[in-house]
């Protein structure tokens, strides 16, 4: 890897000891080593103000219209202490990265043009709260299908408005399905909405005409002009200004910028609505976004749909082994449009909102037909491939000619805010980025792109066979039969490879990182069979589908991929019921409702970002002690109200005394947390070749190249100089996280931790039977000074791990859950190989859930015999 630069390729300031490059395709700290950016997503609850689920039709509607709700409390709430119990459970699994979600809506709710400063403060405090654990952050401008009021989330209610839609009449005419209405909303019973059907949306009027304005109404939309704008301009000035005055307002803080925040990504998986469709009247076969599942209307049916003409289209099912046609269904819209009244706008101003509409841009008719594409009267599509060409005939190229004009400007405004910004690179799903001119990417900037595997997120089972869907899509096969994969090996060998063709597009930029923005898996598979919804319960706590699913994925981001990487996702206020609060999500790797029985609490019903943390007495009463931090919102849970928000009843002044020791802390309502929470570097000296991880076993395996050029700097870093017993040894080791929860000693496990001395007591690490110092080398270490640390998260006490650690060259110490390897760089000549084994001595840690799923497993068989033979 070349030595880091001295001064920033961005603006050719001098480099601070916590800078982070992207360089030789990998993010490097300052000292020049490779740096492993792993976290997660905080967070899915973020897509909706607190006590808004999509679930929820009362005051639904009413919210966007006023404008009035707030997301303060999004993503965690800082006031009742409850932050620091999420921060130091994700800080304990070793994450020290955070995608942090924030919506259009969350800062523009109340009006174009006017800003939720609010919330904004708010932000800057809950990152600063990120920063004292050590968090890298970079900002996430999500959205989903547009805004949570098409079914989504993402853009302010008054957007849609602006684009002169009446979206009280998007499931009338099914422009979109609307979780809270559904199947209707006269009959609405959203519990019974059906797994990720919330994508087909892709594939409907509302979603197909409003990204299609946004990228390309220029083009497409002449006519559509307001306040003396296209349409186009008039929304991407306020989706680009609104986070312009976010960025403007963590930058005034001061303390925040490349510290804490190193980036920003770019709006969550775009999508290019009708541009680049060749016939209006079929469904395109390149569509990447578009799931068959329900109803399934042509781009022409939409079009009548939306202008209340009754349609008979095809419906879908999907099945284990795909869609499958399932006949016809009519929709009858019975009159209602979709488009806006034109009596909501009298003189072509809107009342509220304040805009001025072209006398051009007619209300109250589909802006297509204004535009020529069909014919009202008729139902006919005069022209067919409209979206196929730009204006001066040539073929549209969407990520060419739409997205990157948009982004160029989007990254242009991040810049004026935060300089050094890293930029994260989001192009469509699945959707190679373009060429990007260093002009715009400076040196600072990190493909981002997202990966599910689909067949798991949509049937939610875990399947003996699995496809090269990505290979499918960049025409790796002639067929689809050879993209099939049979049995668990071939699955988890596809999906490395499908993240390694993502990895690759990081090329097309030049020489930068890539980090897998979201992955994940859903937890209610099976009809909620580890929730105990099946089977008489049984099965409770059965995680085991989910272990293999989630291992599977995060596997294919190791190996020879060595990729970075944010899980979605960390949800506060996940329930079994409602799953993340988002169309019937259920991917949070942890749930208030999969605590202990003995720690089994909730949060207030208009608090929702704080968890239910407490712990029953012998009598059933909360427990409490003092402590510097409170939690005034959590009620003790009543055994018989599984899965219902209760009302609070007493407060407590201590978060932590639900749990003895650490390893309960960080595994208690974790769920398939031996997948998700895994070793790896997060330093290394030289280039990581290969990173191997063995669940079942424990065991670790890394391996590094090192090349004279990787030795790191120690005063780059703002270190001083050590001396040393090994002269050909690097100045700073590599750094690898060991997790507790694979790794803890006996002791660890079972002995509380209350009593333990704070770090600047605890006995020094020991160092493949030696002592050593203790040392502040860390990059990924907690930066704060941790006021309440019970469970001794944050000790550097050797004595939690139980380790068999094997190295090919080089020496070794532990410091809590971090290991540190030091070994030669070679001074000239070739590169040098070098390897780590780690496993856990006396085996893999068996845990309470693995007991549990072993004794269910042996329930299951003994049933089975019994109803053969006799057991003797």
């Amino acid at each position: 890897m070349p030595r880091v630069p001295l001064t920033s390729p961005a603006t050719g300031q001098p480099t601070p000891s916590h800078f982070i490059h992207t360089t030789d395709a990998h993010f490097v700290d300052n000292a020049g080593r490779t740096v492993f950016l792993r976290g997660i997503n905080l967070s899915g609850a973020d897509k909706a103000p607190v006590g808004a689920q999509s679930q929820q039709l009362e005051g639904f509607w009413e919210a966007g219209e006023t404008g009035e709700e707030s997301f303060i409390g999004r993503p965690l709430n800082l006031d009742d202490g409850s932050a620091d119990v999420h921060l130091s459970r994700l800080r304990g699994w070793g994450y020290n990265m955070l995608r942090y979600v924030v919506t259009w809506e969350a800062l523009e709710h109340a009006g174009p043009g006017k800003y939720d400063y609010d919330f904004m403060d708010y932000t800057v405090r809950v990152l600063r709260k990120c920063k004292e654990y050590g968090f890298r952050v970079y900002m996430d401008p999500h959205q989903d299908i547009w805004s949570r009021f098409s079914g989504g989330s993402g853009a302010p209610y008054w957007t849609l408005l602006a684009c002169g839609i009446n979206p009280r009449h998007f499931t009338a005419t099914q422009a979109a399905i609307v979780h809270a209405e559904y199947p209707t909303p006269a009959d609405a019973d959203p519990a019974v909405f059906p797994a990720m059907i919330w994508s087909t949306n892709y594939g409907r009027l509302a979603s197909q005409t409003l990204f299609t304005l946004f990228f390309a109404g220029r083009e497409f939309a002449p006519k559509c002009v307001i306040d003396g704008q296209n349409i186009q301009d008039y929304l991407q000035s306020h989706f680009i200004a609104a986070f312009g005055e976010l960025a403007d307002r963590i930058r005034d803080a001061g303390d925040l910028l490349d510290e804490c925040v190193i980036g920003w990504d770019s709006m969550n998986e775009p999508y290019e609505g009708f541009c680049g469709y060749p016939d209006l009247n079929t469904v395109p076969t390149k569509q990447t976004s578009t799931l068959k599942k329900g109803s399934f209307p042509t781009p022409a049916q939409s079009l009548r749909l939306g202008m209340g003409q009754p349609q008979t289209v095809d419906n879908w099912k999907f099945t284990s082994m795909g869609p499958k046609r399932d006949g016809t269904v009519t929709i009858d819209p019975r009159g209602k449009t979709m488009w806006a009244d034109p009596e909501t706008e009298p003189d072509g101003v809107h009342p509220k909102w304040g805009w001025k509409r072209d006398p051009g841009w007619k209300l109250g008719t589909c802006i297509w037909a204004l535009h020529g594409v069909w014919d009202v009267e008729s139902g006919a599509v005069l022209i067919p491939d409209y979206f196929r060409y730009r204006a001066d005939g040539q073929e549209v190229v969407f990520i060419d000619d739409y997205w990157r004009p948009h982004w160029q400007n989007f990254a242009t405004r991040m810049r004026q805010s935060h300089p050094e910004a890293i930029l994260f690179v989001a192009p469509p799903v699945f959707v190679p980025p373009p060429e990007i001119s260093e002009d715009y990417l400076k040196g600072r900037c990190c493909l981002s792109t997202h990966y599910y595997d689909g067949l798991t997120l949509v049937t939610r089972h875990w399947n003996w066979f699995n496809a090269d869907a990505l290979g499918i899509l960049r025409g790796k096969y002639s067929s689809n039969l050879p993209a099939v994969k049979i049995g668990e090996r071939a699955i988890r060998k596809s999906l490395q490879e499908q993240l390694g063709y993502l990895k690759d597009d990081a090329k097309v930029l030049g020489a930068y990182p890539t980090i897998i923005g979201e992955i994940g898996i859903p937890y209610d598979m099976d009809g909620k069979k580890a929730y105990g919804y099946t089977d008489g319960g049984k099965h409770k706590g059965d995680f085991s589908s989910q272990q293999k699913a989630l291992d599977a994925s995060l596997n294919a981001a190791d190996g020879p991929n060595a990729l970075n990487f944010t899980i979605w996702n960390y949800c506060p206020d996940n329930s079994h019921e409602w799953g993340d609060g988002w169309n019937m999500e259920d991917l949070s790797v942890w749930s208030a409702d999969d605590l202990k029985p003995t720690t089994r609490y909730r949060m207030q019903a208009g608090d929702e970002s704080s968890a239910g943390l407490l712990k029953k007495d012998q009598s059933g009463t909360p427990s409490a002690a003092g402590s510097s931090l409170s939690l005034t919102t959590i009620v003790v849970e009543s055994p018989t109200d599984d899965d219902r928000t209760m009302v609070p009843r007493r407060s407590t002044s201590h978060l932590f005394l639900d749990w003895d020791n650490a390893f309960d802390f960080l595994t208690d309502g974790a769920r398939a947390v031996k997948a998700f929470c895994r070793p790896f570097p997060t330093a290394v000296v030289g280039i990581p070749t290969d990173i191997q991880f063995d669940i079942s076993k424990a065991e670790f395996k890394l391996t590094v190249r090192v090349l004279p050029e990787d030795a790191p700097r120690r005063e780059r870093l703002g270190l001083g100089p050590i001396e040393s017993q090994y002269s050909d040894e690097a100045e700073l080791p590599t750094e690898i996280y060991v997790p507790l929860v694979h790794y803890a000693s006996d002791k660890a496990r079972s002995e509380p931790q209350r009593e333990q001395s704070p770090v600047s007591s605890s006995a020094p690490p020991s160092v493949s039977g030696r002592t050593l110092s203790k040392s502040s080398d860390s990059f990924s270490g907690v930066t704060k000074s941790v006021n309440t640390d019970p469970l001794g998260l944050f000790f550097k006490d050797s004595g939690m791990l139980s380790l068999s650690v094997d190295v090919s060259e080089g020496r070794w110490a532990v410091e809590g859950q971090m290991l540190k390897w030091w070994y030669p760089v070679p001074s000239s000549g070739p590169a040098r190989e070098y390897t780590i084994v780690i496993r856990r001595a006396g085996g893999a840690v068996k845990t309470d859930a693995a007991d549990e799923t072993s004794s269910g497993w042996w329930a299951s068989w003994r049933a089975y015999l019994s109803g053969c033979c006799t057991l003797m």
